[in-house]
């Protein structure tokens, strides 16, 4: 392959024995494999762009440093790069064509992270969760059933094991509330959709704890009023932690309520608020967005259920892991800590358009990723303000992730 393409990979700072490199991995989950480079090698990765041949990178290069890099060097470079799927070439396409053969072919979206971002097995998920209901964080043992009416929540898609507190602190709602049929649960697309703003499927979602199946009457009745083909990203759905970890929740919470009828989800990736910031427009602007939300609030009206709305979404993302220069200070904690309770603010008064305003207001400054779940839920809410239940900080100095849980209640009927 004489004029390489390197296909869109996840940069962040890593440290091997002592030296400063740069690890490479694929958001888009086709490949586990994690590559470390030097930092000299990013600026040839760069010129690997489809229309660089090798002798251009060796030209270019030289003008820079005044030294050749070998073609041999190059060769092995572009060979460990395709070997490990991170360029865009036949074998890159042929395993893309085997994994969506597979996921089509499975009658269930499988469990991914299972064993890795939470335990592996049914006692293990309901010791972590007892933990993280105890834990000096945590909300404590929930009541009894029946004593709020549960409209939507705020859930984070943050690894367990670093917010599960949080978690607890959302799907203790659920263990509370009324009867709840069918839960609309909005993930963030992390990859992104390839210019899809939401992407559906029709698997029911795997766990330890059981799978939760897709309640297929309301999906459809969305499907027939969408504007947009809500499966033309279904893949999206293979690897993406966002809406699992969410079904992981909804199982815990029927386990903890002694519910023994089956609960049901309509699973929905989004992907478009960071395109609307991108285009410099209002999401409430873009065809695409509103004709689905639309369709959402439509088939919602339609179809008999009682329907809980939750966004699998965290908030800032900031240090030299997300592409900052220096490290997160305890003095920069507090100030993500008093930017982030602003913005929530919108959220807790269920104000779609104020909380796109607050991110545009600053550039998205803090790469909050839960932007379009976020903003889709309070779109599809029938009005009225939420509860902060819990706000969250994973305090890395090198990447900070932090995260909230909220509840939008109402009086039992």
């Amino acid at each position: 392959m004489d004029g390489p393409r390197l296909r869109p990979v996840e940069a962040f700072p890593a440290s091997i024995a002592g030296r400063d490199l740069v690890g490479l991995r694929d958001p888009s989950g086709v490949t586990e494999a994690v590559l470390s480079v030097a930092p000299l090698v990013l600026e040839i990765l760069a010129l690997f762009d489809g229309c660089h041949s090798l002798l251009d990178v060796q030209a270019e290069m030289m003008r820079r440093h005044g030294s050749l890099v070998p073609r041999s060097e190059l060769e092995a470079l572009v060979e460990a790069l395709d070997r490990n799927l991170f360029l865009d070439s036949p074998r890159l396409a042929e395993e893309r064509a085997r994994l969506a053969d597979a996921f089509a072919r499975s009658p269930v979206r499988p469990t991914v992270h299972a064993g890795k971002a939470y335990p592996g097995d049914a006692d293990g998920v309901l010791a972590a969760f007892a933990g993280y209901v105890a834990d000096p964080t945590g909300p404590g043992s929930p009541g009894p059933p029946g004593r709020i009416r549960l409209h939507g929540l705020v859930a984070p898609h943050i690894d367990f094991h670093r917010g599960g507190p949080a978690y607890a602190w959302a799907y203790r709602q659920v263990v509370e509330a009324e009867e709840i049929d069918c839960f609309v649960v909005l993930g963030t697309a992390h990859a992104g959709l390839d210019g899809q703003p939401f992407t559906a499927t029709r698997k029911a979602y795997d766990t330890p704890l059981g799978p939760v199946s897709v309640d297929d009457e309301v999906l459809e009745a969305i499907v027939d009023r969408s504007p947009v083909d809500l499966f033309a990203a279904e893949q999206a759905h293979r690897t993406e932690h966002s809406i699992e970890f969410q079904a992981v929740s909804i199982r815990w919470a029927e386990r903890a309520r002694g519910r023994g009828r089956e609960v049901r989800l309509v699973p929905l990736l989004a992907s478009f608020v960071h395109e609307c910031l991108v285009a410099g427009r209002d999401p409430g602007e873009a065809v695409p967005v509103a004709g689905v939300l639309e369709a959402v609030r439509s088939a919602m009206a339609v179809v008999p259920r009682r329907y809980c709305v939750v966004a699998g979404a965290d908030l800032a993302h900031l240090g030299p892991r997300f592409g900052d220069p220096a490290p997160v200070t305890p003095a920069d904690l507090a100030r993500i800590e008093s930017e982030d309770l602003a913005l929530l603010e919108t959220v807790r008064g269920g104000r779609p358009e104020a909380f796109f305003q607050a991110v545009r207001g600053d550039g998205d400054r803090r790469r909050i990723c839960g932007l379009s779940p976020i903003y889709a839920t309070l779109k599809l809410l029938p009005g009225g303000a939420g509860r902060l239940l819990r706000y969250g900080q994973w305090p890395d100095p090198q990447g900070v992730v932090t995260y909230a849980s909220l509840a939008f209640t109402a009086a039992p009927a």
